[in-house]
């Protein structure tokens, strides 16, 4: 879905849950966050997102401050407010209220024009066994890639 340069990537978030539904929304930033996210200084790591009176918010998200900006600068993980249409946020919060899932970010990037978006996940938690199972999938599909590139050249 994103289309454009990535500029974080929750590698966690694939990790840990079983993804759903994949939405897209825009965030509200200043000035000077704007410009230090074109410099890839954002960090999606312990980053989540909550419904807080009929608005999307996304908490703990990492900016970094601008370097070259000074009075300008504000938290850098202050919580920011996730642009959706009315519609999106109540079919999420359906699925958060009735299914016990939850809002995971996945990745934030920049658009053709250059607007900073983030596309998020609505996700169901993966148990201890869940992520073992995964990561032997993973890694038997990575065996399996080898043998066949193995046999294309001819060596056995």
């Amino acid at each position: 879905m994103a289309q454009g340069k990535i500029l974080a990537n929750n590698k966690k978030a694939r990790h840990d849950y079983f993804i759903e539904d994949v939405y897209e929304a825009g965030i509200v930033l200043t000035g000077t966050e704007i410009k230090s996210m074109r410099q890839g200084n954002v960090n999606l790591k312990d980053s989540y997102a909550k419904v807080v009176d009929s608005e999307m918010i996304i908490f703990n998200m990492h900016i970094s401050p601008y370097d070259k900006g000074n009075i300008y600068n504000v938290d850098p993980v202050r919580p920011r407010k996730l642009l959706l249409h009315k519609k999106e946020i109540k079919k999420m919060l359906g699925e958060i209220m009735l299914k016990g899932l939850t809002i995971v970010p996945l990745n934030v990037y920049l658009n053709a024009k250059g607007v900073a978006k983030l596309e998020m996940a609505v996700a169901r938690g993966k148990k201890d066994y869940d992520k073992r199972d995964t990561i032997a999938k993973k890694d038997a599909d990575r065996r399996m890639a080898h043998q066949m590139k193995d046999s294309r050249r001819g060596d056995y």
